[in-house]
């Protein structure tokens, strides 16, 4: 398996912070894996996830994904990096509330450079994949949590990243929706989609990623290994990349 996601030795000092919040991380992820990321609040993990899609850079260390070095970049080439090689679906959604959900999803290809066309189709395309086409022109409030979710995914693949980042994807949904997001990870990641989930709750992380990396204190705790025969069969829903 290629390694897509690399991070070497890195660590996050925040000003101010008496101690780092990653500390001399070193993993890898391959490319079609799916990992979850666990540990308590405070513990890194969405400091990690920042860290991949060049939110934050490393106060020390190495983060590339594919053939970028990512803590290199300049503003301008990371900015173009996690339009292009990045989605993310975050507990909160972060819809534009003043933009329809059509709208929503197109705006990553819109700053990306994609044709109009090109780009209503994918929207199109992934709204009907997911379930959500029948409310491409209602605004973000007339949404349940459930449907939010939905959009933020079809945004988040829009511009088909190399890694979908998922923080806490279903922590503001009741379980039964929980769960319905969560059949919808594993589909994209039966297609191919290289997926890094952060997740307090085990039963997600079991269920829904290959492998489950424990993070305390900022650091490397645990790393399963994958589990055999990889993720139990999924039926097809359409493709999802």
């Amino acid at each position: 398996m290629d390694t897509l996601v690399q991070l070497e030795n890195v660590t996050k000092r925040y000003d101010g912070g008496a101690a780092p919040a990653v500390d001399g991380v070193t993993l890898a992820v391959g490319a079609g894996e799916a990992v979850a990321i666990m540990g308590p609040s405070g513990s890194g993990k969405s400091t990690l996830l920042n860290l991949i899609a060049g939110m934050d850079r490393p106060t020390g260390g190495a983060v590339r994904v594919g053939d970028e070095r990512v803590d290199m970049l300049s503003e301008t080439a990371v900015a173009r990096f996690r339009r292009r090689q990045v989605g993310m679906i975050f507990q909160f959604f972060n819809l534009l509330d003043d933009m329809t959900v059509m709208d929503n999803v197109l705006l990553p290809a819109q700053l990306a450079g994609t044709r109009n066309a090109a780009a209503r189709q994918r929207a199109s395309e992934l709204l009907a994949t997911l379930r959500i086409a029948h409310r491409q022109d209602a605004y973000p409030a007339r949404l349940s949590g459930g449907e939010r979710q939905r959009v933020a995914i079809a945004r988040a693949l829009i511009n088909q990243p190399a890694v979908l980042l998922a923080d806490e994807p279903t922590g503001a949904v009741d379980s039964a929706t929980g769960d319905e997001i969560g059949a919808l990870l594993l589909e994209l990641n039966a297609a191919g989609q290289t997926l890094v989930l952060v997740t307090h709750n085990p039963d997600l992380a079991a269920r829904y990623a290959h492998r489950v990396i424990g993070i305390a204190d900022g650091r490397v705790a645990s790393d399963t290994e994958p589990v055999a025969g990889g993720l139990p069969p999924v039926p097809p829903e359409g493709a999802l990349r």
